[in-house]
């Protein structure tokens, strides 16, 4: 008998660095081999800004401020199973800009890196692409 199909809520991070947003290529089962924001599952009470930093932090080792809450996304994947993910898209700001990313969990993402806004890599996690697609840009207007 398989599983239930699932809603699941999180929340994934635009780090800004210049032109550049931080990526990582997931290792997961649930969007294998494609280059994610920083992010992960809203735990029970959490508000949307200390999941965000929980995250990052657990992901990067990053402390973030200035978090600010922009889009959501609702994407319906199939595979490996089918799932609801509904992400709440957040911008936030290297508390520390001497700080560099490092990978936390090698199990769930192949690294971290800095890339082009204009020339992102591919295939992109499904939430993200949904961005972009929209013509979502996540940097602040001057």
């Amino acid at each position: 008998m398989s599983s239930p199909s699932k809603q699941v809520l999180g929340v994934a991070v635009f780090l800004l660095n210049g032109n550049k947003v931080l990526l990582g290529s997931r290792l997961t089962p649930v969007g294998r081999n494609t280059f994610a924001l920083p992010g992960g599952h809203l735990e029970f009470g959490e508000s949307f800004e200390q999941c965000a930093a929980r995250e990052v932090k657990e992901e990067t080792g990053l402390d973030i401020t200035e978090i600010e809450v922009l889009t959501v996304t609702n994407n319906v994947l199939s595979e490996p199973k089918p799932v609801q993910l509904i992400v709440i898209l957040v911008r936030a700001v290297v508390a520390d800009p001497n700080q560099t990313p490092i990978n936390l969990e090698p199990n769930k993402c192949d690294g971290w890196d800095w890339y082009d806004w204009n020339n992102l890599p591919k295939p992109l996690f499904a939430p993200l692409e949904t961005v972009v697609l929209r013509g979502f840009n996540p940097f602040p207007s001057h």
